[in-house]
């Protein structure tokens, strides 16, 4: 975890169970750029993102101050969170356009086609991984983009490590077979 290891993450927990606000600030600090970043990756929204987080966060309090939570893998606990609000969100309202923030601004006129293509491209492949089953974009996202290892992704997922690398590799081939169909 960035900045954080595994001592400081209890250290943190503990602060929190006991509504530290030192710990929760610091564990606010570290840990909502990431999950920004992650909703960010699945709804291309800016202010969707920005909700995610806060929803994120407040979900976390909540089961603090029931005197539940988690016990270990923090950041687990958190992103599980925000990939339910993220399922709840694809669930409720089911978006076919792209988020206003996808499409980036253009620097000078020589470059409106690359960009494009680009915008296009991430479109294309944010549209695929929606097609995927929930936990096939789930390790997906957490692998390829987060950087997470497989320890991690089964600890966050309730999973041992050889169910994540067949869920990857089936993921992997779902993803190449529905984007070659989009060049074909």
């Amino acid at each position: 975890m960035k900045g954080m290891d595994s001592f400081d993450e209890q250290e943190l927990l503990k602060g929190a169970q006991i509504f530290d606000l030192e710990a929760l600030a610091a564990i606010y600090d570290t840990l909502s750029p990431v999950i920004f970043s992650y909703s960010y990756r699945l709804l291309g929204s800016t202010p969707l993102s920005e909700e995610c987080v806060a929803e994120t966060f407040s979900r976390f309090l909540y089961v603090l101050k029931k005197g539940r939570g988690p016990t270990h893998h923090l950041r687990a606990y958190l992103y599980r969170i925000a990939h339910n609000w993220v399922t709840d969100y694809y669930r409720r309202y089911q978006p076919d356009q792209p988020g206003e923030e996808e499409i980036e601004l253009i620097k000078d006129d020589s470059d409106v086609l690359a960009q494009t293509e680009h915008n296009l491209s991430k479109e294309e492949i944010r549209a695929a991984l929606l097609c995927l089953p929930e936990q096939q974009r789930q390790v997906i996202i957490l692998r390829y983009l987060e950087g997470w290892d497989h320890n991690e992704i089964a600890a966050s997922m309730g999973k041992t490590v050889n169910s994540i690398k067949v869920i990857q590799h089936r993921a992997v081939r779902t993803l190449h077979r529905l984007l070659s169909a989009k060049d074909g």
